[in-house]
């Protein structure tokens, strides 16, 4: 337990050395002393390592690892050590390439199984004790009968892990080892698969790890999830309450050994609300805390510009970092939309205190006046029009101005004042393999598309939904002033019309017609 409560904060050097071929592969730079160095001063105590081995190692039945592949794994571990971290590797990629096919030649996929641990537990057999081992990522498998076998099957996959370290002697009798669940899941009777092995096993350097990315919709702003709301919050407790009941309240340590949102992507902007975001954040590292699981955040290159060695949202890492000790304050929005025109009316908010105290607003290094720019009264703080009026300048589209609310402890929240106006939208042509609907945001922001048939049935993909997926069925282009739809929603939308309505961020819906006929699709207002 305090090993892992040592890892706490941890950090992913994702789509990194689980990249396939090699570790550039995915997008990101090779992995330098500066970039370790930078992440250990940020506060992370632990780095997880994600490492695919498929394709860097030779043929059965030695599957001898590929000597330079592993002289870089090394080089980083060694690297990522000196610095102070603990430091996880693991079989990554590998869940999926190979070893879900378990259930149908054990005996190849054990011999290649062990034989890849056997060299990994020789080659890191006297490293410190801050290294440690994960059996697999996100195990998962084909041709079972359904998941009670598919946890059987596993349990054979840890056990074998597990004594083959322990009997490689030297630091390995006793190195922390991490076992998960089936897909890494924290359902119930994934976690109480996973028990039967610890009970198996009577093994004290042993800890679990299960993944956690959210509520499915919230996660990939799906059927309307675009708020962290009540069925975010009842996830991320229950989920959280059950490895803590299952795990450490028995003395087993618990490692989240991934987390974030899945859609949250610097490269694909506005599927993931920032103050929504902010929200999930705050509570994973209170809820984290409270039970004393070590979370590792998944950071493929969303969080961390790796080349700058610069967080791409500070305000982002702020919160993390703040939810690591204690609790901050947020709002209902961090988002206030005012009209172009016309005169500017006073607006509220309401205050998710958290514990903390409201302590004033601030615009850069300038205190807003209480009475006159703003109220509290209880949890609402209203923002005054004269205030407001201020803040909006010349009411430019956009945003116009960004205050701060501060509280007694923890990272501040920031708050957008928006001038805009319903968007527009004209008449369209094109195909099913190509078609933008012509808008003009006019400073607004979309949070969400419907879809519907005549009959004001569901269309397109996910059908048991009218809210469809962000940027996988449509996506914004403020730049060119469209919304692109996508070849993905068309393959499954029947001929004839359909019904879209746009959801702004600042309350406003649109109506919009398409109608489909073959490859060609038509769209108007009317």
């Amino acid at each position: 337990m305090a090993r892992v409560a040592a890892m706490q904060p941890g950090w992913n050097l994702g789509n990194t050395f689980d990249a396939i071929p090699d570790e550039t592969s995915w997008g990101n730079p090779p992995t330098t002393q500066a970039m370790l160095h930078y992440v250990r001063s940020q506060g992370y105590n632990s780095i997880r390592i994600p490492i695919t081995w498929s394709n860097h190692h030779g043929p059965a039945p030695d599957y001898t690892l590929d000597a330079a592949w592993l002289s870089r794994v090394r080089q980083v571990v060694d690297w990522s050590l000196a610095e102070g971290f603990s430091v996880m590797i693991n079989l990554h990629h590998d869940s999926w390439q190979w070893i879900n096919g378990y259930p149908g030649d054990r005996t190849t996929v054990m011999n290649r199984y062990n034989a890849l641990w056997r060299q990994l537990a020789g080659t890191f057999r006297d490293y410190s004790q801050k290294l440690v081992f994960e059996s697999i990522n996100e195990p998962q498998f084909t041709g079972t009968s359904g998941d009670s076998e598919s946890d059987q099957v596993l349990n054979e996959l840890n056990t074998a892990f597990v004594r083959l370290v322990r009997a490689s002697g030297g630091g390995n009798a006793t190195r922390l080892l991490v076992l998960p669940t089936l897909y890494t899941s924290s359902e119930q009777a994934r976690l109480d698969a996973l028990t039967g092995t610890f009970n198996q096993l009577h093994d004290p350097n042993l800890a679990a790890t299960v993944h956690f990315y959210g509520w499915w919709p919230f996660s990939a702003n799906i059927a309307g999830g675009t708020r962290y709301d009540s069925n975010v919050e009842s996830d991320l407790v229950s989920g959280f309450d059950r490895v803590y009941n299952t795990f450490v309240s028995r003395g087993i340590p618990v490692i989240v050994g991934e987390w974030a949102l899945l859609a949250y992507d610097y490269t694909r902007p506005g599927i993931i609300e920032r103050g929504e975001f902010l929200k999930f954040i705050e509570a994973v590292g209170y809820n984290a805390r409270i039970r004393k699981l070590t979370t590792m955040l998944w950071d493929a290159g969303s969080f961390l510009e790796r080349n700058a060695l610069r967080w791409r949202d500070q305000g982002i890492y702020e919160m993390m970092k703040a939810s690591w000790t204690m609790r901050s304050g947020t709002a209902s929005s961090d988002q206030v939309y005012l009209p172009r025109s016309g005169t500017i009316t006073a607006r509220t908010l309401t205050l998710n205190l958290n514990g903390t105290s409201f302590q004033g607003l601030r615009q850069g290094g300038t205190n807003l006046a209480n009475g006159a720019d703003y109220t509290v009264s209880g949890n609402t703080l209203t923002l005054t029009a004269a205030a407001l009026t201020r803040l909006a300048g010349n009411r430019a589209y956009g945003v116009n101005a960004t205050i701060e609310a501060r509280f007694s402890q923890g990272a501040p929240w920031q708050i957008s004042v928006i001038t805009s106006d319903p968007p527009t939208q004209a008449a369209a042509t094109g195909t099913t393999s190509s078609f933008s609907i012509p808008t003009q945001f006019r400073g607004d922001q979309l949070a969400t598309m419907e879809a519907k048939y005549a009959d004001g049935s569901p269309a397109g993909p996910a059908n048991w939904t009218s809210y469809k997926e962000f940027w996988a069925s449509f996506q914004p282009d403020y730049t060119a002033n469209t919304i692109i739809l996508k070849p993905e929603f068309f393959a499954e939308v029947n001929d004839g019309r359909v019904t879209l309505t746009f959801h702004f961020w600042s309350g406003t819906k649109i109506t919009y017609y398409i109608t489909k006929s073959g490859a060609t699709v038509t769209g108007s207002t009317t």
